[in-house]
């Protein structure tokens, strides 16, 4: 396999991947298809992660169906690596019990022990299960689910999605005795390390502390929702000024198009969150960027006189405008942008109207 290095989401290091070549990833993906329907009635019900007809969205759910059952408290669960430090052993057993033909398990073990190529240099695999196989999440579930059946059978609330688990609990002092067992179990029994730093008990309602996959928890007068967290917000709105930055010199269709892109993903993911306001403030934040990086655009001040006449302000005002030393946020906002480059005509450009898509899926996975 190839290695390949990308920067983790949260800025904390980097992930590795492990590239199959495109013969192995297609025979993976056969042996992928012939395993699921053998495991996947022995996954937990509370396993969300890389399963057919399951989502993150259903997790996030189903914790705050929890927290309105009274579990306040939450073990956040962080395991270091987790992909790169699975046991070969341990999991070829797990494997072994359900598999009868040992061919199977012979080839599996190959892709597991395979090794990477890092810089033209082939390095020896001798636990985890990289990155970027169809085979993978699997494996990873997989192993894992000993961990979903172990809690299962103690009586305990898990929620995972892959290496994101959650422990939930009715107090905080039996929190913390969940995490210790936990970690008990996960680094003796399974042979992981937790991240001590990361793993912690927090209160699901903390919105300032409580994260899965992105979502939050709040409460109001009408019981417990779901919102974005406070870091998948700041991430997202980081983005969108990347891509309406007034420095990388592209038509504004182009970064119209590229802002559509990205944040009909980002609304696709969080859409049964709580952020009508959010997105509003958003959008006239953005309409407001937009104006900003077409005004940039005109450059000269004969173009920007020019132009604002063609959109129909009167020559002296056009004037004044077109040659005012204003800088290029406090222009955006002025009156005469939002009277010549209109909400309409951002439209007919390409602008998107994303609250517009926020509402839409709302309805329809509500009324579904």
């Amino acid at each position: 396999m190839r290695r390949k290095e990308i920067p983790k989401p949260d800025g904390s290091g980097v992930r590795k991947l492990g590239i199959p070549t495109v013969i192995d990833r297609i025979i993976q993906q056969a042996i992928a298809q012939q395993l699921h329907p053998l495991f996947e009635p022995l996954f937990s019900e509370g396993s969300y992660g890389y399963r057919p007809g399951r989502s993150a969205q259903q997790a996030i759910r189903k914790v705050k169906a929890y927290a309105e059952q009274g579990y306040g408290h939450a073990v956040e669960i962080d395991l270091s690596k987790y992909f790169d430090t699975l046991n070969h052993e341990l999991l070829l057993n797990l494997l072994r019990k359900q598999i009868q033909d040992k061919r199977v398990t012979d080839l599996i073990k190959k892709y597991l022990k395979s090794g990477v190529m890092e810089n033209g240099i082939r390095r020896e695999t001798e636990e985890g299960s990289p990155q970027g196989g169809p085979l993978s999440p699997l494996l990873a579930n997989i192993y894992l689910n000993e961990f979903d059946q172990e809690m299962k059978s103690r009586g305990v609330t898990v929620i995972r999605y892959a290496d994101d688990i959650v422990v939930l609990a009715k107090s905080k002092r039996a929190a913390m005795r969940l995490l210790e067992s936990s970690r008990t179990y996960l680094e003796k029994r399974l042979k992981l390390q937790l991240n001590t730093q990361k793993s912690k008990v927090v209160s699901v309602m903390a919105q300032k502390h409580f994260k899965f996959l992105g979502f939050a928890l709040g409460k109001n007068g009408n019981g417990v929702y779901v919102r974005v967290h406070r870091q998948s917000l700041a991430k997202a709105k980081k983005k969108l000024k990347e891509l309406t930055s007034r420095s990388q010199g592209r038509n504004a269709r182009q970064v119209m198009e590229k802002v559509k892109v990205y944040i009909r993903g980002w609304i696709g993911y969080f859409y049964i969150a709580d952020m009508k306001r959010t997105l509003q403030r958003w959008n006239e934040w953005l309409r407001r960027r937009m104006r900003m990086y077409i005004w940039k655009q005109w450059k000269k001040p004969r173009t920007k006189v020019q132009n604002l006449r063609k959109l129909g302000v009167p020559g002296g005002k056009a004037y004044q405008w077109g040659n005012t030393r204003l800088g290029y946020w406090r222009i955006a906002g002025s009156a005469v942008l939002q009277c010549s480059v209109t909400n309409e005509k951002l439209a007919q450009a390409g602008y998107y109207d994303f609250p517009a898509q926020y509402e839409r899926l709302r309805q329809l996975h509500s009324s579904g």
